[in-house]
């Protein structure tokens, strides 16, 4: 195994950071990884070489905490896993002494929010929803005049399909947005969204300076505990299928370029289908991959035989540290199309096929 670098990864212990230091044990690199978190029950889970203890991403002194980390470790490459300690550590990448693969972080600000987001995109040109923004709770009821029904109330901020509801009527949309007001949410953080019925669609993408390195896409086909949840949605997928789609990609290609005129990391795209087949921009995640990116890269060079950089997770740290990419490597349609990927919890992780083919990855 050849010797590698010295890594730290932030929100080890979530399902995502989990899935990332996974796929960097599969690399035919030897990374010394340390896991931090701020959860002391979570940081139990990844197979890291040192875990630690963080605050918070809000707490003051999470920069300086991380940036101590790095120091005593001497840490060469810092992945951020969650988007929200991604823009935190953006936005003092000077204050943390080792490299990062991360946009600008203004750049990253847009992405996190959606309605900043959906406005440039439709500036662009990209397909998006029509939306209405709320500043009091009187505009809900023109959201429904000038959209119709369902509509979609969402929060501008956060992962997890977060504050979402699918509402029939204005009532409906009126106590949900009441509701998160009792709770110490605000009018002006929910948008209300035409409903769109079509596909669920993820697409990942690494980028080098402007340039799209590669990419892949899979379908949100179901949720873990969707019963119990109230929009039906709870952020990972537990049934998701690879799919190549030359109009997906397009769309993707356009909505990262649109946010960020030169791309330089990671950027996931989410897309749902309108009722007339287009598919539309719902989020442009600058800075992160989806949950399941690096469980996917896991997949390909573990179970399906593929070449090292389809490891995602690997290729990621690999570039981040200077290695140039190779001209090789497909520019989309990374993983080949038909695969499902079956997960719950205390069940597993099946890869599986329509003709009843079956192997189970964790």
């Amino acid at each position: 195994m050849e010797p590698g670098a010295r890594v730290l990864v932030t929100g080890a212990g979530g399902i995502a950071g989990v899935n990332f230091v996974r796929a960097l044990r599969a690399s035919e690199r030897r990374y010394y990884i340390v896991g931090t978190d701020f959860n002391k029950y979570h940081l139990v889970y990844p197979d890291v070489d040192l875990r630690l203890l963080t605050p918070r991403h809000s707490d003051r002194s999470f920069i300086p905490r991380v940036a101590a980390i790095v120091k005593e470790e001497r840490l060469e490459f810092l992945h951020a896993q969650p988007s929200s300690e991604a823009y935190v550590i953006a936005e003092h990448r000077d204050r943390v002494p080792c490299k990062v693969f991360l946009p600008e972080g203004r750049v990253m600000k847009v992405g996190q929010d959606k309605l900043a987001s959906q406005k440039v995109l439709q500036r662009a040109g990209v397909e998006v929803a029509r939306t209405v923004s709320l500043r009091e709770t009187a505009d809900i009821r023109g959201a429904f005049s000038e959209l119709g029904s369902p509509l979609w109330v969402r929060a501008r901020h956060g992962a997890g399909g977060r504050l979402s509801l699918l509402c029939g009527g204005y009532k409906e949309a009126l106590h949900w947005v009441e509701l998160w007001v009792l709770r110490g949410s605000k009018v002006g953080e929910f948008m209300v969204q035409e409903y769109l019925p079509g596909r669920n669609v993820a697409w990942d993408s690494i980028w080098y300076d402007g340039k799209l390195v590669t990419s892949y896409a899979r379908e949100r086909l179901e949720y873990p505990f969707k019963h119990i949840s109230p929009s039906g949605i709870t952020g990972t997928p537990s049934v998701a299928r690879t799919v190549v789609d030359a109009e997906v990609n397009r769309v993707s290609v356009a909505a990262v370029r649109a946010v960020d005129p030169r791309p330089h990391g990671a950027y996931s795209v989410d897309l749902k289908g309108s009722a007339s087949g287009a598919m539309c921009v719902t989020e442009v995640d600058c800075g992160k991959f989806h949950s399941t990116m690096p469980l996917w890269g896991y997949i390909a060079v573990k179970h399906l035989g593929m070449p090292w950089y389809a490891n995602l997770a690997d290729l990621y740290v690999r570039m981040g540290l200077g290695v140039a990419p190779s001209r090789s490597i497909p520019q989309t349609d990374l993983l080949p199309e038909g695969y499902y990927l079956l997960r719950d919890m205390d069940a597993g992780a099946f890869l599986w096929k329509e003709d009843g083919w079956r192997e189970r990855v964790l």
